[in-house]
């Protein structure tokens, strides 16, 4: 297991005038044995990231350290990792009892602790029936737990997902996710998940990194990014639904935007007159899609609310120690 180090880390593709950055000067430190998920948008460089980690990018600027060790300059098979990608890479002739061994068969590790590792690792993973099989005679979420049995194997310092789930229907998306924190409090190794899916990013992370075009926009344990976002864009992205951005209700002032989360407010006899335009049935709540003024807004009512009708006048009542106010030329939050 290993403490990383990212120092400035800065991504260029091209060379003068008319390179393309794409990472602008990241800066973090990810604690040993930590589950850290760095969670954005496509295209906002969460890849490109974990690569440069993994040393499969090329670093433009800045330094990587593993375990105290800057490794800019070291291979990727010198840096003692073990990534699992979003195709899982299994070689198709192979049984899963070779796939996972592999990696140690070409490490020339002796065949007796190969077979301990692969049978505990298949353990784990509920996969010993399935040692013999070929990855075409495998689910979906049981291929993924091959692709995730072969980096255990390796016992590296730091383990590297990149939208791993991503292939998965909802139900396995939800089984995996689970499994994959059996694992991490089972092995304690180091890790970095990335992924678009703010779900998964919420419910995996020890610590969240939130990437918005190659900026650092927070960095915090999910609790902290949830109930205190740093900017519209952490509200806005962080949350289903997310959180209500407002610029023209009761309270809100000049070069302010008013934030407000959907479940925080109240329906009764005071607050904003809003019209209910639509409503979302999601079995034990509902989502009340309504507008004030000009603006939307989005309120989350329980079952035990009375069901409004379309074009019916609410009245909703934010509570006063949930409401979040933000700069509206920065989007930063305003303490």
């Amino acid at each position: 297991m290993a403490a990383i180090q990212l120092h400035n880390i800065i991504k260029r593709y091209g060379k003068g005038p008319k390179a393309n950055q794409v990472i602008h000067g990241v800066s973090a430190e990810f604690r040993d044995g930590e589950f850290i998920v760095i969670v954005g948008p496509s295209g906002c460089g969460k890849s490109t990231l974990l690569r440069m980690v993994a040393g499969l990018e090329e670093i433009s600027e800045g330094t990587i350290s593993i375990g105290g060790k800057v490794v800019n300059d070291l291979e990727p098979s010198e840096r003692d990792i073990a990534m699992v990608f979003q195709n899982y890479a299994l070689y198709p002739h192979m049984s899963v009892f070779t796939n996972m061994a592999y990696g140690l068969k070409i490490a020339k590790v002796p065949e007796a602790e190969i077979k301990t590792r692969v049978d505990k690792a298949a353990a784990m993973l509920e996969l010993g029936h399935l040692l013999e099989r070929k990855p075409r005679e495998l689910s979906g979420g049981q291929r993924q737990r091959v692709a995730m049995g072969r980096a255990i194997v390796r016992k590296p310092q730091v383990f590297l997902f990149d939208e791993p789930l991503s292939n998965l229907d909802a139900k396995l998306r939800a089984s995996t996710r689970l499994q994959i924190q059996k694992l991490h409090r089972e092995l304690g190794i180091t890790s970095l998940f990335v992924t678009h899916d703010q779900v998964e990013a919420m419910t995996l992370a020890q610590r969240m990194m939130v990437l918005n075009g190659g900026h650092v926009e927070q960095f915090g344990t999910p609790d902290e990014v949830y109930h205190r976002p740093a900017s519209t864009f952490v509200a806005s992205f962080i949350g289903s639904p997310p959180m209500n951005l407002l610029k023209n209700v009761p309270g809100s002032q000049a070069g302010q935007i008013l934030g407000i989360r959907p479940e925080h407010l109240d329906i009764g006899n005071e607050g904003w007159p809003v019209t209910v335009e639509s409503i979302e049935m999601l079995g034990a709540e509902r989502l009340l899609y309504c507008k004030i003024g000009d603006e939307f807004l989005i309120v989350r009512a329980d079952e035990g609310t009375v069901a409004p009708q379309i074009g019916q006048t609410l009245h909703v009542l934010p509570r006063a120690d949930r409401v979040h106010q933000f700069d509206a030329s920065s989007g930063k939050r305003i303490a």
